[in-house]
């Protein structure tokens, strides 16, 4: 059991890494840098506005890279900030940004879009849910490290 589960482990952290790579290749062809392209894509996602908070919980990248890239963007006139109550802040896309950011962005969506087009919406939901209990299960086991 345990070298089968340590095979499966193996794979499993394969595939994940070869996910990120695939995610990583396609910020590059956007001439873009991962953060960059996180941002975007939680931007077009979002109708053009997400909490800062959310970039920084969800894309696995550290504050400062996500500040760096959010300093740049809104140099570039892509982006503003907008404070909300208390230390919250909103990410949005300025005019000037929104079809910038639909350029980089659409490609991607489109192309899982397409990617899950070829799935039935019973895989789908049954892959998000055993992704949901993965996520819920080891990050208890982080927590306990």
């Amino acid at each position: 059991m345990e070298k089968d589960l340590k095979k499966a482990l193996y794979q499993i952290n394969c595939l994940m890494s070869d996910i990120d790579a695939a995610y990583h290749q396609a910020a590059v062809k956007s001439g873009v840098s991962d953060s960059t392209s996180f941002i975007f894509y939680m931007l077009y996602v979002n109708d053009g506005c997400c909490l800062l908070n959310d970039i920084y919980k969800l894309s696995g990248i550290s504050k400062q890279t996500i500040n760096s890239a959010v300093r740049k963007l809104e140099g570039e006139n892509i982006i503003y900030l907008e404070n909300l109550n208390g230390k919250a802040k909103r990410v949005c896309a300025t005019e000037n940004g929104k079809p910038h950011i639909r350029e980089v962005t659409e490609r991607l969506y489109r192309a899982e879009v397409n990617t899950f087009s070829e799935w039935t919406m019973q895989e789908i939901n049954g892959f998000i849910k055993t992704l949901e209990k993965y996520n819920t299960l080891f990050r208890k086991q982080i927590e306990n490290l």
